[in-house]
């Protein structure tokens, strides 16, 4: 018997200095980048999720395009400008993101002398294209 109670003494004291050690690490929490409200996800039963990442080169831009469900973008390196058909550019620089809506015509820049990369976070449904050229 003092046997079995030294062996839970022993396993009470290890958990407390366990929980002590895990208490002293710092807890990893997220940081909102962006939040915004959108239109326009994908409402099949199964959708598919894409990560992709691009180097735009200096002075090179995207095609015309259209995309069917919102794309995110955020930037690691230099600066990106959106033109949507009918609104005013916008530029997104290192370390921001954006949300590219649905079915708007649109085309991305890099009017930077470095490259620009980013990482881009697409929701669709299972093989929709990334995106649709527009003529």
């Amino acid at each position: 018997m003092r046997r079995l109670t030294i062996m839970y003494s022993l396993v009470t004291v290890l958990s407390f200095v366990g929980h002590a050690a895990a208490d002293q690490v710092e807890l990893a929490k997220p940081e909102l980048l962006l939040r915004e409200a959108v239109e326009g996800m994908p409402s099949g039963k199964t959708q598919e999720v894409r990560v992709l990442t691009a180097t735009i080169k200096p002075g090179s831009k995207t095609p015309f395009h259209t995309h069917r469900f919102p794309v995110t973008v955020y930037i690691l390196e230099g600066a990106f400008t959106l033109e949507i058909d009918g609104k005013s550019p916008v530029t997104v620089k290192a370390g921001e993101a954006m949300v590219e809506p649905h079915n708007a015509k649109m085309t991305g820049y890099n009017r930077t002398e470095d490259d620009t990369k980013v990482v881009i976070f697409y929701v669709s449904d299972a093989d929709t294209p990334f995106l649709d050229p527009v003529k």
